[in-house]
């Protein structure tokens, strides 16, 4: 913890971004490196300086703090992210996408060095890939625990409390008792290591846990439509819906 933790601004108002680099210039610990007031100049810098802390606007011209974000983490490069904003109805997709805090503006001194300190200490840590590290664990061996992060903490989900999961275009939603939880993986790391008398692939892009299915009614296609016990609706794929109805009794 000695090393001093570089440090990027993208903030487009003069009189927060001024009063951020301040804050950084209190703390030995930090070295400013760069100061954008833009979406585009902080995604450029950061993959030009690879600073170890962003302190990041969510609104600014150009690109979003939260496109930013997500383009890092589409190139693999992920800085510890801190939002400092005044909407907090971002404050979600932030966490879904890592960022290590959020803090609402107006935020006082003391709250911004707990979450530069929370950043540092993450930072100097072994990076977690929570995900892969479940999947790998155990070898050949179905799935048992999935490590999930959420509004910055880490955290196991029991594979048995899955109740279905879904991929989108970069991640694999996880939703277990009411909550979903993006992780950074393909559905097909998932399919391979599930338990396959629990788990079901029903079509491209979804895998229900049968422990949690309701129902199943065909539609007028003939393709059964899962119904799960939270309400959530999906229709299987007709070889999967074929298969279904060859093995009901």
């Amino acid at each position: 913890m000695n090393a001093r933790t570089s440090v990027l601004i993208a903030e487009d108002e003069p009189l927060a971004a001024e009063a951020l680099a301040e804050w950084v210039a209190q703390m030995p610990q930090l070295e400013l490196v760069g100061v954008c007031a833009d979406g585009e100049s902080a995604l450029a810098r950061i993959r030009a300086l690879r600073p170890a802390l962003v302190l990041m606007d969510i609104q600014m011209p150009g690109l979003t703090g939260l496109q930013v974000l997500e383009s890092l983490v589409a190139e693999d490069l992920q800085p510890a992210v801190v939002f400092t904003t005044a909407y907090d109805e971002h404050a979600l997709t932030a966490f879904e996408l890592h960022a290590i805090d959020y803090l609402l503006k107006p935020f006082s001194h003391e709250r911004f060095v707990e979450a530069v300190e929370h950043a540092r200490l993450r930072s100097a840590a072994t990076p977690l890939r929570p995900a892969v590290d479940a999947l790998q664990q155990a070898g050949g061996e179905p799935l048992t625990r999935v490590l999930v992060r959420d509004q910055g903490k880490i955290f196991p989900v029991q594979v048995a409390e899955i109740e279905y999961l879904r991929s989108d275009t970069k991640y694999t939603a996880l939703v277990s008792r009411g909550r979903s939880f993006l992780v950074r993986l393909p559905i097909q790391s998932f399919e391979q290591r599930l338990d396959p008398a629990r788990f079901l692939r029903v079509h491209r892009s979804c895998i229900v846990n049968l422990d949690f299915v309701d129902t199943m009614a065909p539609d007028d296609n003939s393709q059964l439509v899962i119904q799960m016990r939270d309400g959530t609706r999906m229709v299987a794929s007709r070889e999967v819906s074929r298969m279904l109805r060859d093995q009901s009794i």
